[in-house]
């Protein structure tokens, strides 16, 4: 009988690391998504020179769509200055951007280890900058 008890005790403490591995495993497959969605979106900027609105709704909205929240918890960042391609380099003509996205759930079992709800979130966020690939249109 003491056994059963001392597994009765052990048993949920033991289960938060196999639903941790799955809370891991859930969580890299939205970040590799988010990847994705980010790469897609900036290839769309360097032909365009820029982060668009409609590249920007785009993006927020796929995001939404595939994290299942809100399209205004996205944060989209980046310069709405058009950018041209060199024939050299030049740090100036480069796209700049920063994606952030909330994560609701970074470790399973929170309550049972004291840890509130609020404190068990964060933001995960995609930060780059690439060249563009717009040419200026010159006479």
């Amino acid at each position: 009988m003491k056994q059963f008890i001392v597994l009765a005790a052990i048993l949920p403490l033991l289960m938060v690391f196999v639903m941790q591995f799955a809370l891991e495993q859930m969580n890299q497959g939205r970040i590799a998504a988010l990847q994705e969605l980010v790469y897609s979106a900036k290839e769309q900027a360097k032909q365009e020179g820029r982060f668009t609105p409609e590249i920007k709704s785009a993006l927020a909205r796929d995001i939404a769509e595939r994290f299942e929240i809100d399209a205004g918890d996205v944060v989209i960042e980046s310069d709405n200055r058009v950018k041209y391609r060199r024939n050299r380099f030049d740090e100036r003509e480069m796209i700049e951007y920063r994606v952030e996205v909330p994560i609701d759930k970074i470790m399973a079992g929170n309550r049972l280890m004291g840890i509130a709800d609020a404190d068990n979130a964060g933001r995960y966020v995609i930060k780059g900058s690439t060249a563009s690939e717009k040419l200026r249109d010159e006479p």
